[in-house]
C-alpha cells in the first residue's frame, strides 16, 4: 500500500504501533507473543515462560487468538476487593535459585505466568516477591461515570456495587454486570508499568459458579469469584490494547468486551480453560518495585 494510502497516517502514531507490533501477531497465531509493542525486551537469563493452561475470559470474536486471563477474587472482611497472588516460593532451575509464584486453586494450577504475555511480564508488580499491594484500586482514567467519584488508587469496595443487578451505561442490556476499570499490583509505579484490570460483579457470574456445564469450570470460578466479582487482566491478546466491558453497542459487543483497536471481542460470562506460550520475566536485579504495603 503505497504511503499516502496508509489507513494510519504517521502523524497519528497509529501507524507506527501496528508495523511495531505485526511480529507479536504472528507469533500470538501460534501461541507466543511478544513485548515488542510496548517497546519492551526480556533477556536470555529470563525467569518463568513456557508452555502454561489457564482460564480466561472467551474471545467469541476478532482477531484475538485466545482469552484474557482471569485473576481470581477474594473479598475481605472490610469489604475491599482483592486479587489472589499466588504463593511464593524459592525454587532451584538449571542450578540456580529462582522465585516461583504458584499455587493449586479451583482444581488448577494457578500461576504469575498466566499474566506473562504483552510486555507484561517485565512490570515489577510481576514479579513473584514483589512488595506490592493485591488490592483493586480504581484506575486513573476509568471509563465509566459511576467510577467519577472515586479518585485514581482509591480501592474498590463492595459497597460500590450496591446497584450491580440494575447497574446499566445506555449500551446493551441493564442489570448483567456492574463493570469497573482498576488496576492492580501498581502502587508508586509509572503508567508504562501498571496492570490494568476489569472487575465486574455479575449475577451471572454467581450463577456460573453453581451451574456451569463444566464441572472443572465451575469448580475453577467456586474458587475464583466471589459473591458475584470476577476479575481479568485487561490486555487484548491481539496487539496488547486495553478493552472495556459495554464500551460499544456495534459489532456485537453491546454486552461484551470490546477492544476498539481490531474489533476482538470477549464475553466474561464464557470461562473457557486455554493454554499459551508465557514469556520469561526479565533476570531479577533486585527491589519488588513500589509500595510497603506488602501483600494487602
Amino acid at each position: 500500500m503505497p504511503e499516502n494510502e496508509d489507513r494510519y497516517p504517521a502523524e497519528s502514531g497509529r501507524r507506527r504501533f501496528v508495523k511495531g507490533v505485526v511480529g507479536a501477531s504472528a507469533l500470538g497465531a501460534t501461541g507466543i507473543t511478544t513485548a515488542v509493542g510496548a517497546n519492551l525486551t526480556t533477556t536470555s537469563a529470563g525467569q518463568g515462560g513456557g508452555a502454561i493452561q489457564y482460564y480466561g475470559i472467551e474471545n467469541t470474536d476478532g482477531p484475538a487468538p485466545r482469552a484474557m486471563p482471569q485473576i481470581p477474587i477474594e473479598i475481605t472482611d472490610s469489604g475491599e476487593i482483592k486479587g489472589v497472588w499466588p504463593e511464593v516460593e524459592t525454587r532451584t532451575v538449571d542450578n540456580e535459585e529462582v522465585q516461583v509464584a504458584e499455587m493449586q486453586l479451583g482444581g488448577t494450577t494457578y500461576s504469575s505466568e498466566w499474566f506473562q504475555y504483552c510486555g507484561v511480564q517485565t512490570y515489577p508488580g510481576i514479579r513473584p516477591d514483589a512488595d506490592q499491594s493485591n488490592t483493586f484500586k480504581s484506575a486513573p482514567q476509568p471509563g465509566y461515570e459511576w467510577q467519577s467519584d472515586l479518585s485514581p488508587g482509591d480501592v474498590l469496595t463492595v459497597d460500590m456495587f450496591d446497584d450491580w443487578e440494575t447497574w446499566g451505561n445506555e449500551i446493551g442490556t441493564a442489570g448483567i454486570g456492574k463493570p469497573a476499570s482498576a488496576t492492580w499490583r501498581s502502587q508508586d509505579l509509572s503508567p508504562q508499568e501498571t496492570v490494568p484490570v476489569q472487575v465486574m460483579r455479575s449475577t451471572r457470574i454467581e450463577d456460573l459458579a453453581q451451574n456451569a456445564d463444566d464441572p472443572a469450570v465451575r469448580e475453577w470460578l467456586q474458587a475464583s469469584t466471589s459473591q458475584g466479582f470476577i476479575a481479568w487482566l485487561n490486555k487484548c491478546t491481539h496487539f496488547c490494547c486495553v478493552p472495556g466491558f459495554k464500551a460499544t453497542a456495534d459489532f456485537g459487543a453491546a454486552n461484551s468486551v470490546y477492544c476498539p483497536c481490531h474489533q476482538s471481542v470477549y464475553s466474561p460470562f464464557s470461562i473457557v480453560r486455554r493454554q499459551f506460550t508465557s514469556l520469561p520475566r526479565p533476570e531479577d536485579t533486585g527491589g519488588g518495585g513500589g509500595s510497603s504495603e506488602g501483600g494487602e
